[in-house]
């Protein structure tokens, strides 16, 4: 067990002095140490396959923030490659994916290509036993996503339409897609990772009829299988959370990490399990006294006195400054439970 096991011990419901802190993409370019560990390699892509710098980098916020859990430095785009994809990041543009499109030409997910990021859970785990270590991978539905349309968009118009209009050929993509994702999580926590997390960042394009459909049942044997594997807590994030609040309590998740588009303090009301979440990642462009303020105020209205993660309600941006972070950090550590 970790020194700081807060985050722990809030999943699990157990008694708590203060809430646990965490920051989606809390290491990353906002910091100046990060863009000095950038240089070194030609792409982000090297980066995450180079085990002692993502290490390194894993280790920033910890050394620098203060947060209380450290999660793994990688992205959720390299099992995609590990099946043939090709996936580059083109700086600034964010990631471009290139396959055939067809489901023939995807290849049966190896672990073993993915050896990087296992090395980098356990080489994280045997430098530090202060917090612990998040191992992480994207949903199905959101790899799906990046797939048909090639990297990130605006409408998902390519991905709707292949969903609607070729639906056996979408149910074997999301099957292999969610077999590669079981086994590659599954290692993370051979590897010693103390919590997982799941990224669904795209659903929030959807309706909810087709979440239902087209989301859920993968989502859900994802998770179930996971949580059948291991007691590891497992924590669910996905963007559109009042649109897909109703269907997502059922998953077997352990949390559910909400965007800023519920009320937090009111889905306490709607579920037994724990929440994460989910300050506008926004209010760090503000003013020092604006975010302390907005902080406080999301803190203040939480109902529970554990079974809660503070966390944004999505990733920090590279233009944030990195001592607005620090005091948000700061503001939710100094936070009294009485």
């Amino acid at each position: 067990m970790p020194k700081n096991d807060l985050l722990l011990r809030s999943l699990r419901k157990e008694p708590i002095e203060r809430y646990p802190v965490w920051l989606m993409r809390q290491a990353g370019r906002y910091m100046p140490q990060y863009r000095e560990i950038r240089k070194r390699v030609r792409n982000f892509l090297e980066l995450c396959k180079n085990v002692e710098l993502a290490t390194e980098i894993s280790l920033l916020p910890l050394r620098l923030l203060g947060v209380d859990a450290v999660i793994i430095f990688s992205d959720i785009l390299v099992p995609l490659e590990a099946m043939g994809v090709e996936v580059s990041f083109q700086e600034g543009e964010g990631p471009k994916l290139r396959w055939s499109g067809r489901y023939e030409d995807l290849k049966p997910y190896s672990p073993e290509e993915n050896a990087y990021v296992y090395e980098v859970i356990k080489r994280v785990k045997s430098l530090q036993d202060e917090v612990p270590v998040i191992g992480f991978s994207g949903a199905p539905f959101t790899l799906f996503s990046y797939l048909i349309e090639g990297g990130a968009s605006r409408e998902f118009r390519k991905t709707k339409l292949f969903m609607w209009e070729n639906p056996k050929e979408f149910k074997r993509i999301m099957e292999l897609l969610t077999e590669a994702l079981i086994s590659y999580l599954k290692e993370q926590i051979k590897a010693g990772a103390d919590v997982i997390q799941v990224f669904d960042s795209w659903v929030n394009n959807l309706s909810a009829e087709d979440y239902d459909e087209y989301v859920y049942p993968f989502t859900n044997y994802l998770l179930s299988e996971i949580k059948s594997f291991s007691d590891v807590p497992v924590i669910y994030f996905f963007r559109g959370s009042s649109s897909f609040f109703d269907t997502a309590v059922d998953y077997p998740a352990d949390a559910l990490s909400l965007d800023w588009s519920i009320d937090i303090a009111e889905a306490f009301n709607y579920t037994d399990k724990a929440l994460q979440g989910n300050l506008e990642p926004t209010i760090l462009y503000a003013r020092e006294e604006v975010i302390k303020e907005r902080t406080l105020y999301l803190l203040k209205r939480v109902p529970v006195k554990t079974g809660y993660v503070f966390n944004l309600g999505h990733g920090l941006q590279p233009d944030m400054e990195f001592k607005k972070v620090k005091l948000l950090v700061d503001t939710v550590k100094s936070f009294p439970l009485t």
